[in-house]
């Protein structure tokens, strides 16, 4: 280190950025979460430089001039903050540059990055070093002043003019963005007066002109009239405050990938602004602009954050991080409400939902059915997927349209229901009570949701085969098919839980999926545009036409879901047999029909043992299902909302002593109590 001191002291007017990117390489550590390695080397600088000034007035000497001769504007505007390209062009950016890095301009200070935090882990190591020891550093780089020529004191200014004229470029091109991103349709569609005259967006440009008027007037010399950024930081904070409200208006009316990368753009370019103009003062003390130690933090804190941006800017994750979460909320957010229909709070809800229940499983008994004739076509995989699709498909629509319930679609629903109670409670001052009891009452209205299913899929089933066998003269499937479907469902000598996990996979996504268009259909107004349709009135009538259009509106997320649960549930066998996988699913109610149609098929020739392991199979398959859909979707629900809920240990307590104390609350609602 004190070699490349020397090498510094003897030639410090110098364009090559050699001597920065050594010098960041002596303090590198060898891992990124060496902290005290990285510190002890850092300190062994200032003592070098503290011990012979002349090196540390050469180091600034040289610092400025390297900095001077770059351009730093795009260091300011850009590292840190998504380009306008949109979410799937940076996306796809990222990963191509991943590849194939991007050229660089050393012109830029920015593409200078590359050599000098060239380790994709340096901003680890500089945010594990003490500020004090950074500032540390600062101080005893000004101080060492004392020792530089009067020639290197007029160079030194001539470098931090040029330096403050590209921050002032900086703020004027980050001012210019901000109000022609809080001019974009997508935001003035949910907030109209974004377009008025005094709209923020645009005053705080009107500002940023006078501002920078008389920040040049101070550079240049000249007496600058008094002023502060103190108006310009309350506009900018009034920005804020409309982009709060715009992310909370689009919880109710809906959001998109675009507009939430316009959110996340816009509000990482107005905090780059207000940090930028804290760093220039406009007030003069003694001719020269006096660093605070607050001040001086705050630089500090921006060139940290830099550098992580630098080093994180083909991140993948933080992409998708940074700009899903808005929309997975919105997804999350629609699931919940529809959760809360699959929630029974009472005995009246609990017997609605068993009827419901009871209705989905003697309609996919007819679906079983027409699965196994369908596969008696023998036709080619990509048809049979097909058929199968659309099997599914059309009976969970049909299922859907008459108000009807498959029980484990329901986990999807409700997870995203508890998550929301976590967060609405901001999990500080959640009571335990409280949601061990929406846990006890989701429980209960699954339990009852599966036995509807299956106390009326398995008759249904089993009376369609034997009516089958009675009007035909044969069974409705071989004896090895029969076989087939039992070795299906066990549990020991099949994959039935692997499949059961991926039915649950399925089903999640098909809640997903439900969310995603129930979110579309508010954002893009679907009934208004169906209401334009002249074709449509003229076909259903001006009364007809307006309820198709509310309708389709308010279902259409549930409609697609279904469509896609259909599909996924119809193609992933036959996607396992191309790929040579042993792929394919398996769902409770489907499970028992199967079960039901096999008893028949052998003449109900079966031994105990294998009837005992195929009912626990489809115990076993119901709870995976269950399981697999729930886990997922409450992790998801919670990640869209931030949630970090840390008390679920006194949370099992409480439902242990739920079960202890009241065990058929967890299957049946209690009676309500009569006041007197």
């Amino acid at each position: 280190m004190l070699t490349l001191l020397e090498r510094i002291t003897a030639h410090p007017v110098s364009d090559d950025m050699g001597g920065l990117a050594e010098l960041v390489a002596l303090i590198r550590p060898p891992k990124p979460d060496q902290g005290e390695v990285a510190t002890a080397r850092l300190r062994m600088l200032i003592q070098l430089i503290k011990g012979n000034p002349a090196h540390g007035a050469a180091l600034r000497h040289y610092l400025l001039h390297v900095l001077s001769q770059r351009r730093h504007t795009t260091l300011y505007t850009d590292t840190g903050i998504l380009p306008s390209d949109g979410f799937f062009t940076e996306l796809f950016r990222r990963l191509s540059f991943r590849v194939l890095p991007p050229a660089i301009d050393t012109l830029y200070l920015s593409d200078c990055l590359d050599r000098i935090l060239c380790v994709k882990t340096d901003y680890q190591w500089l945010r594990l070093i003490d500020p004090a020891d950074w500032l540390m550093l600062f101080d005893v780089i000004v101080a060492s002043d004392v020792a530089s020529t009067d020639t290197a004191l007029r160079s030194d200014r001539i470098d931090r003019r040029l330096a403050h004229v590209e921050l002032l470029e900086a703020i004027q091109t980050l001012s210019h963005r901000i109000s022609a991103m809080g001019l974009e349709p997508a935001l003035v569609r949910i907030h109209p007066d974004l377009e008025k005259f005094e709209s923020p967006f645009l005053v705080q440009n009107a500002e940023v002109h006078g501002f920078l008027a008389s920040a040049m007037q101070q550079a240049d010399g000249a007496i600058a009239p008094a002023g502060d950024a103190d108006h310009l930081l309350v506009m900018l904070d009034q920005c804020d405050n409309i982009i709060a409200r715009i992310r909370k208006n689009a919880l109710h009316r809906g959001t998109s990938v675009a507009l939430t990368y316009l959110l996340v753009r816009l509000t990482q370019s107005i905090d780059r602004l207000r940090r930028l103009l804290m760093l220039v003062d406009l007030t003069p003390a003694d001719g020269e602009r006096t660093w605070s130690a607050e001040r001086r933090q705050l630089a500090l804190d921006l060139a940290l954050d830099m550098a992580q941006g630098h080093n994180r800017k083909y991140a993948i994750r933080e992409l998708f991080s940074a700009n899903i979460n808005l929309l997975a909320r919105n997804v999350t957010e629609n699931a919940s409400h529809t959760g809360e229909h699959y929630i029974a709070d009472d005995r009246v809800a609990y017997g609605t939902m068993f009827r419901s229940s009871a209705g989905a499983g003697f309609v996919i008994g007819f679906m079983a059915l027409i699965k196994i004739l369908l596969a008696t076509l023998r036709s080619a995989p990509l048809v049979e997927a097909f058929l199968f699709s659309m099997n599914y498909s059309l009976g969970f629509i049909l299922i859907h349209l008459l108000h009807f319930t498959v029980a484990t679609k329901q986990p999807a629903m409700t997870a995203a229901r508890i998550a929301a109670d976590l967060h609405a409670n901001d999990n500080r001052t959640i009571g335990i009570d409280s949601l061990a009891d929406l846990i006890v009452k989701v429980l209960r209205t699954q339990f009852i949701a599966v036995l509807g299913n299956l106390m009326t899929v398995f008759p249904t089933a089993l009376t369609i085969a034997m009516v089958w066998f009675a009007l035909n003269g044969h069974q409705l499937v071989s004896f090895d098919k029969a076989q087939h479907l039992l070795h299906d469902i066990n549990p020991f000598a099949s994959l039935a839980l692997f499949h059961a996990a991926i039915a649950g996979v399925c089903l999640f996504l098909a809640g997903m999926i439900s969310g995603y268009f129930d979110n579309r259909a508010v954002y893009t107004r679907m009934a208004q545009r169906i209401l334009q349709l002249r074709s449509w009135r003229r076909v259903f009538g001006p009364a007809r036409h307006a309820r198709v259009a509310a309708y389709l509106e308010k279902n259409l997320g549930g409609l697609m879901g279904n469509l896609f649960f259909g599909l996924l549930l119809g193609s992933i066998g036959t996607f396992g047999q191309l790929i040579g996988l042993p792929v394919d699913i398996r769902h409770v109610t489907f499970s028992a029909g199967n079960l039901a149609i096999a008893l028949v098929g052998l003449d109900f020739q079966v031994s105990l043992p294998v009837l005992l392991t195929s009912l626990f199979g489809i115990v076993c398959i119901g709870i995976t299902n269950l399981l697999v859909s729930f886990g997922l979707a409450l992790f998801v629900a919670l990640r869209s909302r931030q949630v970090r809920f840390s008390r679920g240990g006194a949370l099992v307590k409480a439902l242990l002593a739920r079960m202890v104390q009241r065990p058929l609350d967890f299957f049946i609602p209690p009676k309500k109590r009569t006041t007197p």
